[in-house]
């Protein structure tokens, strides 16, 4: 029980005012009964409050010298100090834990926060001002207010000016029927995890302009010429994104399994011209991880019996395979003058980068193939020109009729004779191309093998990368195939059934992730429009989380093309197609 106090006489009213020991005062139904503010007397300030969470706000703020709660809130009183009791604990934590009334100011915090900022007493600060403003990145925009308005939690991600990224999580602190006015929010720091993202989708972006040699780009360009481009667009990437200044790739040798150097920055002179050969004993880390297929990090190379000095100095090495179809074409080793200079998630980076690397240099050989034969050239230039708007002129050309020829029956006849002759175009500059001499650009360059079982075969490829689409036709019109292609599965859909009576596709090409269906709703969507549906499936290397592949097969696929494919698989899978129309056999994968 309080006692009153007098007041000191010698100061002044105002001064006694302004120095009154302040207690705050949560009070219920036994108000009247205390008159607390007549016991306590005149040196006493009841500062009032309407919920405990009240209370814990203005004891971080103010100056006040206890608390008074009545009867009536001693179990919401007991909640608040619970939650001081466990600071302890919550300091402990490694995610930084704050309480936040409606203006977002700090109440109280378990101390990470102010750790992380590296700023005393944030406790009555705002929160953002704490982190210096930072950009929400979302995915809500106001997490605090969403909180509050809808008494639900909400989160976000914070990006701060010093690159450090926070993901907060917000839940409001409810007290019975009314509206929150209190959040606690918890900090969680996952600037690693977004830096990662980020070069993850930096080698991404690297890896297509990478491969980006396009017929159009590289036509005036020889073979050696367009190895120089790839070396330098190679170099860019890993100095730029990987940070990687100590570079060698060497190509594998089929037939005699040598390690031909191929490129080879910062090593020294003797180390690049090595002879090396794909074998786990006496050719060093290059030769070991060539015959294994295996990355390989050397942590120590002083200690290391399989390391062999390539850059001057050097203290570590990441060797890494080139894959194609799982195969091993190379090597990609990189080297550093640091001990242990690589870790697990560097060599997650390369083993991305180097698959990057193995689809250009496999892009590298389709071009140069390409350019067997001069004339026969001039011709692809030509068809590669129209083939695309031709494409378009068929697409658009199913959708109207599919809208409005219904309809209209001399309109509908109309678009039958424009879907002809555009089909028409595409042959006869076939033809043309057929009947041209081929002479030879370059030694190295093959003459195309004539494939009897593909000659006149209507092949429809769908895909939503122009590039695929372009692909389709420069490759697959030297082997006299009439291509045509589309941009999603509903497009796909259309064409099979405006080809035209008693026609259909030999074979139909659809990567297994399109913009408006999978691969497989795609199959049974094509299903509903023809009794058999010769349906090859293109998909990467990866998880597929959506079991494509399982449930085609299920309904009947046979085949399935992992990218990057080799020109030889495309030929072998729709050859395979097309004789398995004739007499179905055992499910294959496009390279058996």
């Amino acid at each position: 029980m309080f006692e009153p106090q007098t007041s000191k006489s010698s100061a002044s009213t105002d001064a006694a005012a302004t120095e009154r020991t302040k207690i705050l005062y949560l009070g219920g139904a036994h108000d009247a009964l205390l008159n607390l503010q007549e016991r306590l007397g005149d040196d006493i300030e009841l500062v009032p409050l309407s919920s405990s969470l009240r209370a814990l706000a203005l004891m971080g703020r103010g100056d006040y010298a206890g608390v008074f709660v009545d009867a009536d809130h001693f179990s919401e009183a007991t909640d608040v100090g619970r939650l001081l009791q466990n600071d302890r604990i919550l300091q402990g934590m490694p995610d930084g834990v704050v309480l936040l009334d409606a203006d977002n100011t700090i109440i109280w915090g378990n101390g990470r926060l102010s750790e992380w900022t590296k700023q005393k007493g944030i406790v009555g600060k705002k929160f953002y001002e704490v982190l210096g403003g930072p950009e929400i990145l979302g995915p809500d925009y106001c997490p605090f207010q969403t909180a509050l308005a809808t008494r639900k939690s909400s989160a976000s991600v914070l990006r701060c000016r010093d690159n450090k990224y926070y993901r907060l999580h917000a839940a409001p602190l409810l007290d019975s029927g009314e509206a929150p006015t209190h959040l606690v929010v918890t900090v969680h720091d996952v600037t690693a995890e977004m830096l990662q993202h980020q070069k993850l989708e930096a080698i991404h972006q690297a890896g297509n302009e990478l491969g980006d040699l396009a017929p159009e780009d590289v036509s005036d360009l020889d073979y050696s010429e367009r190895v120089a481009l790839l070396k330098e667009n190679i170099l860019h990437c890993m100095k730029d994104v990987l940070q990687l200044d100590v570079i060698e790739i060497r190509m594998l040798d089929l037939e005699t399994g040598d390690l031909r150097p191929l490129m080879a920055v910062g090593m020294a002179p003797e180390a690049a011209a090595r002879k090396l050969e794909a074998a786990e004993v006496g050719n060093g880390v290059t030769g070991y991880v060539a015959s294994t297929g295996k990355s390989y990090i050397c942590g120590n190379a002083i200690e290391d019996p399989l390391y062999l000095e390539g850059c001057a100095g050097g203290r570590s090495s990441l060797t890494v395979p080139l894959l194609l179809q799982e195969q091993v074409i190379g090597t990609l080793n990189v080297e550093s003058p640091e001990t242990d200079a690589f870790t697990d998630s560097d060599q997650q980076f390369l083993e991305i980068f180097a698959r990057n690397v193995a689809m250009a240099l496999n892009t590298l050989e389709l071009l140069a193939a390409e350019k067997a034969a001069v004339a026969a050239a001039s011709v692809e230039a030509i068809h590669a020109a129209v083939a695309q708007p031709v494409d378009d002129i068929l697409n658009d050309a199913v959708n109207i009729m599919e809208r409005s020829a219904s309809v209209d029956p001399e309109l509908a006849s109309r678009l039958q004779h424009i879907l002809r002759n555009a089909r028409d175009i595409k042959r006869v500059i076939q033809k043309v191309g057929q009947n041209m001499a081929p002479t030879q650009a370059h030694p190295s360059a093959a003459t195309v093998e004539f494939r009897p079982l593909l000659a006149g075969r209507r092949i429809l490829v769908v895909d939503a990368d122009d590039t695929v689409r372009s692909a389709a036709h420069e490759l697959l019109d030297r082997y006299h195939c009439y291509v045509e292609t589309a941009h999603n599965g509903a497009e796909a859909g259309l064409m099979v059934r405006n080809l035209g009576p008693g026609q259909q596709y030999d074979v139909i090409i659809s990567d297994i992730r399109l913009p408006d269906m999978s691969g497989y709703e795609l199959l049974m969507k094509l299903r509903e429009l023809t009794d058999y549906v010769p349906l090859v499936l293109m998909t990467g290397f990866g998880y597929d989380r959506d079991h494509t592949i399982v449930k085609a097969r299920r309904e009947g696929l046979k085949f399935v093309l992992y990218k990057p494919f080799r020109l030889d698989q495309l030929v072998s899978a729709i050859e395979h197609t097309i004789e398995e129309r004739q007499g179905p056999g055992d499910v294959k994968l496009a390279d058996d």
